[in-house]
């Protein structure tokens, strides 16, 4: 496993109330930490966990799990945000092996005591862009501006893991209930 960080913003400054936003895959998961600053969402750190594809399934599966934990170990995360999972009837195995990847970021969550939420894709897609079937390029564009980026996150996966994140974040800011205060880490 290989972790590529695409875009970092001091990883040493201390931060708190962190958000966690993982586009789950078996070759590559993609992660993207934002936080909010004057109710401005900021990128914090994005990039990819790349898991050898030589490899075993379950020789993949670690390769993420360990990958997680030192991000989720790295930074005071707060909130872990994830793509619900969904099912093409065409293509049933791809569901299954996202299925895989996805239970190894929920473990890794649970066992830092982190919640996880999860966001329809195109809830995510409709949030950030008006269209729940906007393509990559468009996500990626809505996220260069929310974020207020020079480039556009690349590759995908970190651009995805990052609306994700910012789903969540736009969501819990609608529902008072998941204040701030309530995502903080619990020691």
């Amino acid at each position: 496993m290989s972790s590529e960080s695409s875009t970092n913003l001091n990883p040493t400054a201390k931060t708190t109330g962190l958000i966690l936003g993982f586009d789950p895959g078996l070759s590559i998961t993609g992660y993207g930490i934002i936080r909010v600053r004057n109710q401005q969402p900021e990128l914090v750190e994005a990039g990819i966990l790349k898991m050898r594809r030589d490899r075993t399934l379950a020789e993949r599966l670690k390769e993420l799990h360990d990958g997680v934990t030192e991000i989720l170990g790295s930074f005071p995360i707060a909130a872990v945000a994830i793509e619900q999972l969904y099912s093409h009837y065409e293509r049933p195995r791809t569901a299954i092996l996202m299925g895989h990847a996805r239970g190894v970021l929920c473990l890794a969550a649970a066992n830092a005591n982190l919640e996880v939420h999860s966001y329809e894709a195109t809830k995510v897609k409709r949030m950030l862009t008006g269209n729940g079937r906007a393509p990559k390029d468009q996500m990626q564009q809505a996220i260069r501006l929310q974020l207020r980026l020079k480039e556009p996150p690349d590759p995908p996966d970190v651009a995805d893991a990052l609306a994700i994140a910012l789903c969540h974040y736009f969501t819990t800011k609608q529902h008072p209930q998941l204040s701030d205060q309530k995502l903080r880490k619990k020691p």
